[in-house]
């Protein structure tokens, strides 16, 4: 099926540099659901954030612990809706405002990125229509059967044996080429993420890929332009997202992560998975030290009457746990890295978000198996964030507010059929005309 006859979710229309705006955003993660409403006013240039034309300032934010996910895909569609209900009425309570409609992200679906040239024929200089034909003469190649598209990303232009043009518009040549990436997922998983939100009497703005607004959150824009890999660490899932030259050209998802830790202590200590997330948070740590021996943690053990019997452990027993699965995920991170031809291109540079990302000794563990310099990623330039989001647990929310002050350079059809079309206000009307069309 090509790119034009594909289903997408709805496009957002771009964000005036000179207007302000009241968002609201919501990351539904298979640890959390937060919502957040902002307000975002112009601003000058800011000197390490170039791309980003408004500075955002929080209004209302409610977080609520997830239920209904599984590995960042909806497994149970009623109690999803329960969680998202909950976080956006605090969130509206704060703000003092009604929520019409959000912009949403995506981690499961096994999220993947594809690239597609073209090439056309230009006579003098390159002008708008040209850019457009050569946009749409990509967009018309095939992407995989059950695939939802959520980016289109141009990457770079080129002009005869010219490569890397930011922007071909009055240049002078002869053949125009461009490289677009495409960012998919399983369209069920983004079909019923979508009903979720529905459900709750909520329009849908955009649906972002998780890792793509995590970078946008996390990242200087001198990281972006020399390369960096972008690693979301959350609770179901970890997903990576390579920038270079200041684009997005590789996305991937490993669905593995801090659940997964979680679950493995529950079952080698025998306790209850909430005494494990407990334990996880406060003693947990990926690299061992010499007073692990020495240090005992108390573990809840449950007996048969149900009742609490702490346990002695030393909390070494607990690291021996944790260090195998923090390994496989960073190993199998850098397999993905390997495999796709990214690896070089990351600039061996890493940058490390998402809750899990918090856990003692992690960004050590990760610069030995990913062999390069490793940070953990917070969000960055944003305003009235409460302490306790400002860590790299709410790197994905922040980067959906940064989102509309680059959706612009994202290429959609601007017929009315076809895959890549500006939905805007009109997306409730075409999707309740759909509704009608296929139900009778």
């Amino acid at each position: 099926m090509s790119l034009s006859g594909q289903g997408l979710t709805p496009r957002l229309k771009p964000l005036s540099a000179r207007k302000s705006a009241i968002l609201s955003v919501l990351d539904i993660g298979t640890s959390k659901v937060v919502c957040v409403v902002a307000e975002l006013k112009p601003v000058d240039e800011i000197e390490s954030l170039r791309g980003r034309t408004h500075v955002a300032r929080i209004l209302g934010i409610g977080h609520q612990r997830s239920a209904g996910l599984k590995g960042g895909v909806i497994v149970d569609l009623e109690a999803a809706e329960g969680a998202i209900r909950q976080a956006v009425h605090a969130a509206e309570r704060m703000a003092k405002v009604e929520i019409q409609s959000v912009i949403v992200n995506l981690t499961g679906g096994r999220l993947s990125s594809e690239h597609f040239d073209a090439h056309v024929n230009v006579r003098g200089a390159v002008g708008p229509g040209d850019v457009h034909r050569v946009l749409d003469t990509a967009s018309s190649q095939d992407l995989r059967q059950g695939r939802a598209v959520l980016h289109a990303l141009p990457t770079g232009f080129s002009l005869d044996a010219q490569n890397h043009i930011v922007d071909p518009d009055g240049m002078i040549g002869e053949r125009l080429g461009v490289d677009l990436h495409v960012v998919s997922s399983e369209a069920a998983a983004a079909r019923n993420l979508m009903l979720a939100v529905e459900r709750c009497h909520l329009g849908i703005e955009a649906v972002i890929a998780t890792p793509y607004a995590a970078g946008l959150s996390a990242l200087v824009d001198d990281e972006a332009d020399m390369g960096c890999a972008v690693v979301d660490m959350g609770g179901g899932t970890t997903s990576v997202g390579i920038f270079a030259n200041g684009h997005l050209v590789h996305t991937d998802a490993i669905a593995v992560g801090g659940h997964h830790v979680t679950m493995d202590i529950a079952r080698g200590l025998t306790t209850r998975v909430s005494a494990a997330e407990r334990l996880k948070t406060l003693y947990g740590s990926a690299i061992a030290s010499s007073a692990d021996d020495r240090d005992m943690i108390a573990v809840p053990q449950v007996d048969e009457d149900e009742r609490d019997v702490p346990n002695h452990l030393p909390k070494s027993h607990l690291v021996r746990i944790i260090r195998p699965r923090v390994e496989e995920v960073l190993e199998l991170v850098r397999d993905r890295l390997k495999n796709a031809g990214f690896a070089a291109q990351a600039g061996r540079r890493v940058v490390l978000t998402g809750g899990a990302s918090q856990l003692v000794g992690l960004p050590e563990t990760a610069r030995r198996i990913l062999q390069g310099q490793v940070r953990v990623g917070r969000p960055l330039g944003i305003k009235g964030l409460p302490e306790a989001a400002k860590g790299p647990a709410f790197s994905a929310v922040v980067g959906l507010l940064v989102y509309p002050q680059v959706a612009h350079i994202e290429y959609f059809e601007p017929r009315s059929s076809g895959l890549f079309q500006g939905t805007g206000t009109d997306g409730y009307i075409s999707r309740v005309g759909r509704w009608i069309r296929e139900s009778f």
